[in-house]
């Protein structure tokens, strides 16, 4: 119903933005991420947006990119994840180590967000591991486990240069990440893991 909602911050609150649109306050609610990313009152915001709608209440949810939108929508699939849920999950950690966590198959990453137990982490992993891109874990989304230009980030690029695909190369990189702190080592083990 609501795609995008582009005006000027009214309000900055501890979960949500009140955003003037042509005299109209929408109230979004909105991850921690998007909150830091949100200019101070007064200045120009667009926000993509989506409905939620139960039978005691609408709230307007808002994200700062389309990528955002789209793992909240993708959280919100599983079964016993709500929307306010999902939005605890996208506070919790960035977007980039959620998508990793989900195709390294790391729940263990998950049940550091409060609310969710061993059973939804792991259910998250099962029913969305295949449905992370492969662009949400290229670029900027390689660095996800650690900052850019990190060992991890570095073996995940070297694997794809390979011919893995990204998440593959994710997937095994996670698995041996503990057990070296160079990306040579991180690149041997996971290549040996992977059977060359």
């Amino acid at each position: 119903m609501y795609a995008h909602f582009d005006g000027v911050v009214a309000e900055k609150l501890a979960d949500s933005i009140v955003l003037d649109v042509n005299g109209v306050g929408y109230l979004l609610l909105v991850s921690a991420q998007t909150l830091s990313m949100a200019p101070s009152a007064g200045g120009r915001m667009k926000l993509y947006a989506t409905l939620s709608v139960r039978e005691d209440a609408m709230e307007l949810f808002g994200f700062y990119s389309r990528e955002e939108k789209r793992m909240f929508e993708r959280l919100r699939s599983v079964s016993g994840v709500g929307p306010r849920m999902a939005l605890s999950i996208l506070s919790s950690m960035p977007l980039n180590d959620l998508s990793i966590a989900l195709v390294a198959g790391d729940a263990a990453a998950l049940t550091r967000v409060p609310g969710i137990g061993k059973k939804t982490a792991q259910r998250l992993v099962l029913e969305l591991r295949d449905k992370v891109d492969d662009a949400e874990l290229t670029g900027q989304s390689a660095a996800a486990a650690a900052p850019a230009g990190s060992a991890e980030s570095e073996a995940i690029a070297a694997l794809m240069a390979l011919g893995y695909a990204s998440s593959e190369a994710a997937r095994a990189v996670s698995a041996v990440a503990g057990k070296a702190t160079k990306a040579d080592e991180m690149i041997f083990l996971a290549l040996k893991s992977l059977g060359n």
